[in-house]
């Protein structure tokens, strides 16, 4: 059975900074990539809100860069998927995909959060062509352009009131014939001239060339007033929520009611001791790269800290 110090689960931003700082402080972090290497951010195209790359970064190349700095200090990086997990009592037990047992001294769980959609083929068609799950990331390359917003909750009008900023119009597309968000979040959409609310509708599917050029809607879907129609947008965006990939260690690990894994203060120490949580498996509110980063540099830190004082290292 392989004896690791530090495992860290995932491969995101916050997985491969931890990887980086891991190695660096000489604990020979061992780091499983998971179903997605990379995380998140290889679905997308161009990224210009990450620091240190003025001109922007295509997604894929912005997460290579990572994988490589991560190798370059030493550590071990493999494209495989932790399906077996026990934290009844340290050292840690864990199987991989092909079989393997290892045990670890300290654990980042760094797997990351997966972006609800609403199941359209369009939706895989036109990913990174139009269709985004975040606003803050893609936002801006719809400067002066219409999009669709699809949700009813908080996140929903923050997203469209996000793009309003920058579109030149937006529709909210909401299944219910009401708003789910707070009252102070409802008055803000509704005053905003920029953004039309389409209650109880849903979206049948996604049509264009080379990219997003406007949506099949129907309205009051089944009813005898069904009314079907399209209209032209050139951004998609899906805020209906986000699952976090903690299901493995929810029976330990405390979560909230969605699933997002409970740090402790200031921390990314979550209730086991030893475990540490880092990106967006415990962050319901940023979603962003560069704070993944710095979560997953303070969980290595944290790991480096344990390892030390437990005289493991």
């Amino acid at each position: 059975m392989e004896h690791i110090k530090c495992l860290i689960i995932g491969s995101g931003p916050a997985g491969y900074t931890a990887a980086i700082y891991a190695s660096r402080a000489n604990i020979a972090p061992v780091v499983y990539a998971g179903l997605q290497p990379g995380g998140q951010l290889t679905t997308t195209t161009e990224v210009e809100n990450f620091p240190g790359y003025p001109e922007g970064v295509q997604g894929p190349e912005l997460m290579e860069d990572l994988r490589k700095q991560a190798e370059r200090f030493g550590a071990q990086v493999r494209d495989a998927v932790i399906t077996e997990a026990n934290l009844d009592a340290k050292p840690y037990v864990f199987k991989d995909d092909s079989g393997n047992e290892l045990i670890a001294d300290t654990v980042i769980i760094a797997t990351g959060a997966t972006a609800k959609y609403l199941g359209l083929s369009d939706e895989e068609k036109y990913r990174g062509m139009g269709v985004s799950a975040c606003a803050t990331c893609d936002g801006f390359f719809y400067r002066k352009k219409v999009v669709a917003v699809v949700g009813g909750g908080d996140t929903a009008c923050e997203e469209a009131l996000y793009l309003s900023g920058l579109a030149s119009k937006v529709y909210l597309i909401v299944r219910k014939p009401f708003l789910r968000a707070s009252k102070v979040m409802q008055e803000r959409v509704f005053k905003n001239e920029k953004i039309e609310v389409l209650f109880e509708h849903n979206t049948l599917g996604l049509f264009g060339e080379n990219g997003v050029e406007g949506a099949h809607l129907v309205k009051r879907l089944g009813e005898a007033d069904e009314e079907r129609y399209d209209i032209a947008i050139d951004g998609f965006f899906l805020a209906i929520g986000h699952q976090p990939n903690s299901t493995l260690f929810k029976k330990w690990v405390n979560t909230d009611q969605m699933g997002f894994i409970l740090t402790q203060g200031n921390t990314q120490a979550t209730n086991v001791e030893a475990v540490f949580a880092a990106g967006d498996v415990c962050d319901p509110v940023y979603r962003q790269g560069i704070v993944a980063a710095g979560s997953g540099c303070k969980a290595a830190m944290e790991a480096e800290r344990y390892l030390s004082e437990h005289e493991l290292i």
